[in-house]
This record gives C-alpha cells, structure tokens and sequence, in this order.
C-alpha cells in the first residue's frame, strides 16, 4: 500500500522486473551469471595507479562542477578533431546515467513527449518518467533496425527528444550509417532533440561506428569510462552538444551531483590515452564464441556490437523461459526489462569463457523443453 508521504510519479516507476529475477535467483546454488550489464575484467592498472595518486595527493575535495581541466581538455580536443563544430562543447557528469538524467530535466517539460526505440536500455522509459515526460515507444522488432518512417509518423508539436543507442543495450545492434544519417536529419529537419548515448562505441565488432553527431551539429552526446574502461562504480562520464544546451545540463549539475567523483576525474585523464583494443578484441572473440555455441538452437539477430545478445525464447513468454533457465542454475534477464514485449531475453557474454560455456549448455539443454 502506498504511503502518502510519496509522490505520484514514484507508481509510475517500476523496479519490479530484474528484481523479480534476482529474486527467483536468491537460492541458486552454483549460479551461471550472464546477466551482469558491466565487463567483466578488471579496472586497469594504470587507472587505479591514478586514482590513487590522485586521493593520495589530496585531490578528494569537490572539483568544478565541470570538470577538471585536463580531462575537459582531451574530451574536447577529441571532439573538436572528430566533430570540426563551432559551438560543441564538452563537460564530465557522473557517469551516463547522470548526464542522461540532466539531459531529460534540462529539454523535458509537463507533458512532453520523448521518442525511445523498443527495446531500450531501462533507464530511458523512468529518467522521463521523472522529467513528468512520456515515452512514445518505436518498436524495431523482428530485426532491431530503425525504420524512418514510424519516427516521423511518431513526432508530434509534444516531441522533445530521441533517445538513440547505438551500439544498443540489450540487442547488441550496431545502427548503419544510413539509419544514423537519416535520423540525425530527420531530428534536425523537426527541430527535436537528438540524444545519442554512445556508452557502448568502442564495441563494434561487424561495422564501424558512426555518430549521429556527424551528421547533426545539435546532436547531443553522452559517453563515459564505465564499459570502455570498466569504471562502471566510479561515475565517471561527459557529454557534448550544443554550448546552450550543455551550459543548463553543467548548471543542473551544481545543484545535483554537484561534480563527478573528483579523484577518478583524474584517473580518467590517466585513461583516456589507454589502447582498449585488446578488451574489444577479447569480446568479439566471446561473441563469436557463443553465435558458435548456440546458432543451431536459437536465432541470433543483432549482436554485433556492445556484449550482448537479445535472442527470442524458442517457447513460451520470455519470463517462462527465464525462470526455467534459473532452474537450471543460469541467470538471464527476460526481454520485458527492457521491452513492451515478453519475447526475448537478454544475454551477456561479459564473462569468463567457462561460464560462458557452462550457460551455453543450459541453454541448449532447455531450447526444447
């Protein structure tokens, strides 16, 4: 029952779906985890090193609600080379999820309608929610490609926003540069925001990765070190788009987060210049592992980018199977997490290879049931 004490918009946030999961886990007792969204290795070396020179240094105070300079410095080095736009600007949030949420409270007004294409990475559907907007979902079943055409049919005088994820959490697809193009256009053509979260960019495994930013100088952008560089505990993220828009988000930020972690600001600048490739590699190695584990069993669309799969249940609702899958000891999340639909489920294979195997087992074991 409900407690008078709390807001409205509170119901219209449910938490419900992976607890639900984790729930059903609690008694597993040799657990195959291949829910976990973050990577599987270790936070490098190098940045640790930093982050403790930094504490030790005594760099633990509040930083500009900006940034630090030096890692200001390179994100915007970076985006000037990449991008060439006058009026991009860059500063450091804490972590994705926070800049996602600046974003929204920062472009979404009572009533405005926000653009988010199903299935879509969990947060989109409650960061609106809180912003008092309304998600206008775009499915994209059975291939997870962009159709132009349902988002102009979409937008209407309430559209305020599109969020694009490419490469996609849970489907693991990796948008063409036709679909990015056409959309950057359409948003521009319309007037409506462009939001491109990009947490997943260094992971693209069968086409290059293409920024709608490219295409859109008011493309708004969010990154951060969290799967790239497995920070995902140190809240370490920026974004970059149009000065206005990132002068709001910064001054939101001052009375919110007020900064991201001051001492893994450094330890990002320390990182910033790390060759990833050999992560990158070791996961497309993994993907290719587990297309070859379970290509005769399940149909694998997507999947060519981020670490994970989002395969339809051979039977049954996705959370029928995803409880079977539990009773064989293996933890997957079920599509309606992440979906309108109950179709799929969301596989990661950000683990090690015997547990990847072991899964794969469990899951031909239970392809036929």
């Amino acid at each position: 029952m409900s407690h008078p004490w709390i807001a409205d918009r509170m119901h219209k946030i449910d938490a419900s779906g992976i607890r639900k999961v984790f729930d059903l886990a609690a008694n597993m007792k040799n657990p195959i985890n291949l829910s976990i969204g973050q990577p599987h290795f270790d936070t490098p070396d190098v940045i640790k090193e930093a982050a403790k020179r930094a504490i030790d240094a005594g760099r633990n105070a509040y930083s500009q609600t900006q940034g630090i300079l030096p890692l200001i410095n390179k994100i915007q080095q970076s985006v000037e080379a990449e991008y060439h736009h006058a009026d991009r600007k860059a500063f450091v949030t804490s972590g994705t999820s926070g800049a996602l949420m600046l974003a929204l409270e920062c472009l979404v007004n009572p009533g405005d309608e926000v653009i988010a294409f199903d299935p879509w990475f969990v947060m989109y559907k409650h960061l609106t929610t809180l912003a008092s907007g309304t998600i206008k979902p775009i499915s994209t079943y059975p291939d997870f490609r962009i159709d132009l055409n349902k988002v102009r049919d979409a937008i209407t005088p309430r559209t305020k926003a599109i969020l694009f994820n490419s490469p996609s959490n849970p489907t693991g697809t990796v948008a063409t540069e036709e679909e990015v193009r056409g959309l950057a256009e359409l948003a521009r053509e319309k007037n409506v925001c462009l939001i491109s979260d990009e947490i997943y960019r260094a992971f693209c495994y069968d086409r290059p990765f293409v920024s709608p930013a490219k295409f859109n100088d008011q493309t708004l952008v969010i990154d951060g070190f969290s799967k790239s560089h497995s920070m995902t505990g140190w809240r370490v993220g920026w974004a970059h788009g149009p000065e206005f828009l990132i002068q709001q988000m910064a001054k939101l930020q001052q009375f919110t987060f007020v900064c991201a972690p001051h001492p893994f600001q450094w330890a990002g600048a320390e990182g910033w210049d790390l060759d990833i490739t050999p992560y990158v590699a070791d996961y497309k190695r993994k993907r290719d592992l587990m297309t070859a584990e379970l290509k005769d069993h399940y149909e694998i669309i997507g999947a060519d980018g981020a670490f994970y799969m989002f395969i339809k249940a051979p039977w049954g609702t996705a959370t029928e199977f995803v409880k079977k899958a539990i009773e064989n000891e293996l933890l997957i999340i079920p599509g309606n997490v992440f979906s309108s639909e109950d179709t799929h489920f969301r596989l990661s294979y950000a683990a090690k290879d015997e547990t990847l195997l072991r899964g794969a087992e469990v899951l031909r074991k239970i392809a036929r049931c």
